[in-house]
């Protein structure tokens, strides 16, 4: 909920005292997130409400949060903060709990402090961003109607999102690629949580067994699939790949694996669509407002030459 005091002007514009947000990360000189919040707050005429980047590391997160005054509403947060933040707070919404990653805090007004609220918006970006390519657009089938095959790459905060979105879309039993088994341990305690069950297999044979799957959620950075990508021109020349695949980086798109993707006859999302979507959420929970999505989008468009 908002704590902005809407008193309107002349123009209609809300007068509010300096709220602030931000978003956080190592490294965070490269997100977008300020272009569609700002986008947001102009569209919705709040004066005084600020959104910037802040660089802070997991060891210096405890210091920024414990020094937030009055005048914050939120944070996003990206990596590495998404699992480090969760013991800073004073209550973890439910859907982030199961999940085990925060990548918003909402900072309430309290008693002699700020109340600090971690929500995750994640798995709503990645939900929408997939149903723009399912059948019948943002209303496309749920777990309730649809049982789809899926496959994660990667096993870090974003896939643990990933796991709570593709169960909601359908798909209970994905299976995860990763480099290593011997670093999916947190993943597998989120995913008992969730109550879904995934195989893990080692990412040397992705390329083989993705190209049948429904939906694919790549969660790795930038340049950390293009092996696979190389592969999978080799494993799709037989029959092309079925499936959507949503790559989340955004910041050096098209990516390898997309371009393979793309090329063998797959739909691609881009991770800018997942980016606006968890931001549009952001937005709402932040201000206490619907967000403005097709001044958002525009933003995010104009920022990225497309």
């Amino acid at each position: 909920m908002s704590r902005a005091v809407d008193q309107r002007s002349a123009s209609g514009q809300v007068q509010d005292a300096v709220r602030r947000a931000a978003v956080l990360g190592h490294p965070v000189a490269h997100s977008l997130s300020p272009t569609l919040h700002r986008a947001a707050y102009e569209a919705l005429g709040l004066t005084g409400w600020e959104y910037d980047a802040v660089d802070v590391t997991s060891g210096h997160l405890a210091g920024f949060v414990r020094d937030l005054d009055p005048s914050w509403v939120g944070l996003s947060l990206t990596m590495p903060l998404k699992k480090t933040v969760l013991p800073m707070l004073d209550h973890v919404e439910p859907l982030a709990d199961v999940v085990g990653a925060v990548n918003t805090v909402l900072v309430q007004a309290g008693g002699g402090r700020p109340v600090l609220v971690g929500a995750n918006t994640d798995v709503y970006g990645i939900v929408a961003a997939l149903q723009e390519m399912l059948p019948g657009g943002t209303a496309a089938g749920s777990a309730a109607d649809v049982t789809r095959t899926g496959a994660i790459i990667g096993a870090g905060a974003t896939a643990s999102s990933t796991l709570a979105a593709l169960a909601q879309l359908g798909c209970t039993a994905p299976v995860v690629y990763v480099r290593s088994l011997g670093r999916i341990g947190s993943l597998m305690r989120a995913a008992h949580r969730m109550g879904v069950e995934p195989r893990y297999a080692l990412l040397d044979r992705a390329a083989e067994e993705i190209v049948s799957a429904d939906l694919v959620v790549s969660t790795v950075p930038a340049h950390a699939a293009d092996g696979l990508a190389a592969e999978l021109a080799d494993a799709a020349a037989a029959g092309g790949v079925r499936g959507v695949l949503l790559d989340v980086v955004y910041e050096s798109r098209p990516t390898a694996l997309s371009r393979a993707w793309a090329a063998a006859g797959g739909a691609v999302v881009g991770g800018e669509r997942m980016l606006l979507h968890q931001a549009v959420e952001q937005v709402r929970l932040m201000t206490g407002r619907i967000a403005p999505v097709e001044a958002m989008e525009r933003a995010l468009g104009e920022r990225l030459g497309v």
